[in-house]
């Protein structure tokens, strides 16, 4: 197994009601690239991924997988398998012959069927599981097999529709791993859609924002959190603080805005100029509490503002706090560490470095937090 290059040129989907599920899309993935689209529920990630496998046929626009333009190729011709997210396995069938289903109905032999089943059993870490029924195995067990079936008729690209959505939290997590780790054996190109930003940026050599039809953002994980460069794919992916003013000058990559709580400074990420409106975002975690130390906050490259402290939540590693500063809501993500002190007045002095301080141009802010 090899992964090969995915090219979407100008790919559209435009259903008869004349409803646009996406709109014209330029996107490539590369071969052997672990690849994730992100975005909220009916933003058209599944509808992109439906037509890279073939069971929907673009309005417009051409879909090619290596050297070759996939338009008018049916999905059984097509180098891709597709992983569902209930899996779809046949009860009655053991693992071995749901892992050899597809070789089976290109004719192999038996013997031919359980070699390679056995050889992706020993992939996906099942050794000995074969002659078990789906039923006697656990969630991420059966996830194994699902993966191992795909894998069995040699695509050069696995695509993954939410796989993980039916599994509890740990065993998830625990999937991540299994999943990149399996990508990496094989080095076939996945193609990964999800609404989990958790899952995305774990696993993913590189993700696309998707919202309402349009990809936003493509980057690594690190430049999709660090350096989101759009309102939507910066509110989505992870938490903002979020606060509204008017750019009154800029110099270089810094800028500044004026508040109605104060001149803020930070990175221009939409080359913003004097006089336009401004978006100000800094995440939870980069907020940290001035103890009543305000004192040179400006020298150490600060943005300073008070709030009123409203709710304070411990989430065992992390103290959650919850703040309002003027008409604003503020949210603190502090580490536990057993002495974290937590002042209690009604007036807080937070603080902020520019260098963590996003400023960009208003747009759509995400409803649906990832």
């Amino acid at each position: 197994m090899a992964g090969q290059d995915v090219v979407l040129q100008n790919v559209s989907m435009v259903y008869p009601n004349g409803f646009t599920a996406v709109h014209p899309t330029d996107l490539t993935i590369k071969a052997g690239e672990f690849f994730s689209i992100l975005g909220p529920s009916g933003c058209g990630k599944t509808t992109i991924l439906r037509m890279i496998s073939g069971f929907l046929e673009p309005s417009s626009g051409t879909i090619s997988i290596g050297d070759t333009v996939m338009n008018g190729i049916g999905p059984n011709k097509r180098p891709t398998a597709l992983i569902f997210q209930n899996l779809a396995l046949f009860p009655l069938m053991s693992v071995w012959e749901n892992i050899a289903f597809g070789l089976e109905a290109r004719g192999e032999s038996k013997a031919k069927r359980r070699k390679r089943a056995e050889e992706l059993l020993d992939l996906v870490a099942l050794t000995g599981q074969g002659e078990k029924k789906p039923t006697e195995l656990s969630g991420g067990q059966r996830q194994r097999v699902a993966i191992a079936r795909a894998l069995a008729v040699e695509p050069s690209v696995l695509l993954l529709d939410e796989p993980l959505s039916a599994l509890d939290l740990k065993l998830r997590q625990h999937m991540r791993a299994e999943l990149k780790a399996i990508q990496r054996k094989t080095n076939v190109t996945f193609i990964y859609i999800t609404h989990d930003q958790g899952e995305a940026l774990a696993m993913s050599d590189r993700v696309a924002v998707m919202n309402e039809g349009r990809i936003e953002q493509v980057s690594s994980a690190e430049g999709i959190y660090n350096r989101p460069e759009t309102a939507f794919a910066a509110t989505f992916v992870g938490e903002q603080n979020v606060f509204r003013g008017r750019v009154v000058a800029t110099e270089g990559e810094g800028i500044s805005v004026e508040t109605e709580h104060g001149l803020l400074h930070g990175v221009n990420r939409n080359a913003l100029t004097p006089g336009e409106e401004a978006l100000v975002m800094v995440r939870p975690e980069q907020i940290e509490l001035m103890n009543g130390n305000a004192m040179g906050a400006a020298e150490r490259g600060l943005n300073t503002l008070s709030a009123r402290l409203e709710r304070r939540d411990l989430e065992g590693a992390l103290i959650n706090l919850y703040l309002r500063a003027g008409d604003y809501p503020v949210h603190v993500n502090m580490h536990n560490t057993g002495e974290t002190h937590v002042p209690g007045e009604q007036a807080i002095a937070l603080g902020f470095h520019w260098r963590h301080t996003v400023m960009m141009r208003p747009g759509n802010l995400a409803k649906e937090r990832a």
